[in-house]
């Protein structure tokens, strides 16, 4: 469907299989920013892996449906996660990594492979997410106007302020993906939030997931 497009030539710099980093609650989108801190010594050498090849990890979550998540060992993960590249290095004085990962693509994940360099690695494929590599794709299609709504109802129930220049200067693309990742519901939000089919969908299931919370009377201080 895609053959011969250009747009779409990206996704063969995805590889076959992809070192991921388990997390629960920590999502990643396509061209956004995740700062993380790295200091387990498995996904140091994973970042050092990375860092010596195509700089590209996965972030995906545990399962979250399937009881208590022991993280320290390898628990099942959930099925969709999201390819990134570091595009932001420090090594701390301490031996801990401060790394950014920029995304790149989502992915589904198939089978896991030999863990005995103690980091997972994972055989992905993204051809259904194809779409992900088209920078504003489907940015016409959101209801901006209704998302902003929701955030600002979201901000005065919890007595929160934000920088309102910066939310209007920012594109559609940015500030759907952007909510989303900092929003401070939890996984099943989350991944919901990842797997939603494009802008549109995303944009509408964070408006969603953010009035069923003010319904309820909840809310967190963590939005920023």
């Amino acid at each position: 469907m895609y053959a011969g497009n250009k747009s779409y030539e990206g996704l063969a710099d995805l590889p076959s299989s992809l070192m991921v980093f388990p997390l629960p609650g920590v999502l990643l989108l396509p061209r956004g920013e995740l700062p993380l801190n790295i200091f387990e010594p498995r996904y140091l050498n994973m970042v050092d892996a990375a860092l010596r090849g195509d700089r590209m990890i996965g972030m995906v979550q545990p399962r979250f449906d399937v009881g208590d998540v022991d993280l320290a060992g390898n628990p099942p993960l959930c099925s969709v996660g999201c390819a990134g590249r570091i595009t932001g290095f420090m090594e701390s004085g301490d031996g801990r990594y401060r790394i950014t990962l920029t995304g790149v693509a989502r992915f589904r994940i198939g089978d896991e492979l030999d863990g005995r360099k103690g980091y997972r690695i994972c055989r992905i494929s993204a051809g259904e997410f194809v779409h992900d590599l088209l920078e504003a794709e489907g940015e016409d299609a959101v209801d901006r106007a209704g998302l902003l709504r929701a955030l600002r109802a979201y901000l005065k129930a919890n007595n929160m302020e934000t920088d309102w220049e910066s939310i209007s200067n920012a594109s559609t693309e940015i500030l759907v993906n952007a909510l989303s990742m900092m929003s401070p519901y939890g996984p099943a939000e989350k991944q919901a939030l990842l797997e939603a089919e494009d802008l549109k969908a995303r944009a509408d299931t964070l408006i969603a997931i953010t009035e069923m919370e003010l319904a309820r009377g909840g809310g967190s201080s963590t939005l920023q």
